[in-house]
């Protein structure tokens, strides 16, 4: 693909925002009033993408359940969100560690402080995807608030190549650097209020998107009974309690027997519940979700 005829200089991101042209002259509770204001426009551009964010759940969904995996791959700020995001699906819904996969251009180390020039640096997607075990089925999400990144360009044509499904998401009304995605995620959330800090309002809007899309996916997949977290992963105290006050909620237990409960059910919250419901043992439990799905609305409604 080649790139657009417009310059970096034409991209939203790298605009002058007109409310902040004065930043450094204002008093700190106008600057923070200001950004604040700026905040509140993210979420309704993030709504004029949910069509395409409906699609990408789509994706994600239908490729876990075939057996395949998701990978979000970035550069700087939009690589550590990506990383965030899959790092939190295994203690918030038990899911196996590579079904959401992080990337970050430069590697670990660029979590934590910048690699310059590693968004430069296309030769490296290839490397990066393969070493992290990208395959035919898979989706790959590439994120660049600009679209600037050839890291994130070169990710997405190789997975192409690869067969996997592609998601372009990007805050501008289109990419810098054109990519043949299947999908492409446009929230254009304006000019920054520090001109070209992507970090900002692209940042957020870049949060807001990777959590819809992976908690729709988990919910679809049967890992969210109502709004309760049925499937979490009772790993301290924190979240053994909440799946104990869960247990309470769906069975009637005394906290202290839903306690007793869980650790029957080997920690598990959802094969719990079944168990007391049902009054039946934990392999009847779990014989009964895996015939339902792991669908608990199935089972209880």
């Amino acid at each position: 693909m080649t790139k657009s005829e417009k310059t970096r200089a034409d991209l939203t991101t790298e605009k002058q925002n007109p409310g902040s042209i004065n930043l450094d002259a204002m008093s700190v509770r106008a600057m923070l009033t200001f950004i604040n204001s700026e905040d509140q426009i993210v979420a309704e551009k993030v709504a004029d993408a949910i069509s395409d964010i409906e699609k990408t759940v789509e994706l994600t969904t239908d490729a876990l359940r075939n057996g395949n995996r998701i990978y979000y791959i970035g550069a700087g700020t939009s690589g550590r969100l990506g990383v965030l995001d899959a790092s939190e699906m295994p203690p918030t819904f038990s899911v196996p560690s590579d079904w959401f996969t992080g990337i970050i251009a430069g590697g670990d180390e660029a979590l934590r402080k910048s690699i310059e020039g590693a968004e430069d640096k296309p030769e490296n997607a290839e490397k990066d995807l393969n070493n992290a075990g990208l395959s035919s089925g898979d989706v790959l999400i590439g994120i660049s608030t600009s679209g600037a990144a050839t890291y994130v360009k070169a990710a997405i044509e190789y997975a192409k190549m690869q067969q996997a499904s592609t998601v372009y998401l990007i805050c501008n009304p289109e990419p810098y650097l054109k990519a043949d995605a299947d999908i492409v995620i446009r929230v254009d959330v304006g000019p920054e209020v520090i001109t070209g800090s992507t970090r900002m309002k692209s940042g957020t809007a870049t949060k807001l998107v990777l959590n819809m899309i992976s908690t729709a996916t988990m919910v679809a997949l049967g890992k969210v009974y109502r709004n309760l977290m049925v499937d979490l992963m009772a790993v301290n105290e924190k979240l053994v309690d909440r799946g104990t006050r869960i247990i309470v909620q769906l069975t009637g237990l005394q906290y202290t027997d839903a306690l007793e409960a869980l650790k029957n059910a080997d920690m598990s919250v959802k094969k719990a519940v079944v168990m007391v419901k049902d009054n039946c043992s934990g392999k009847d439990a779990d014989a009964l979700l895996k015939k339902k799905g792991g669908i608990l609305r199935d089972i209880l409604d």
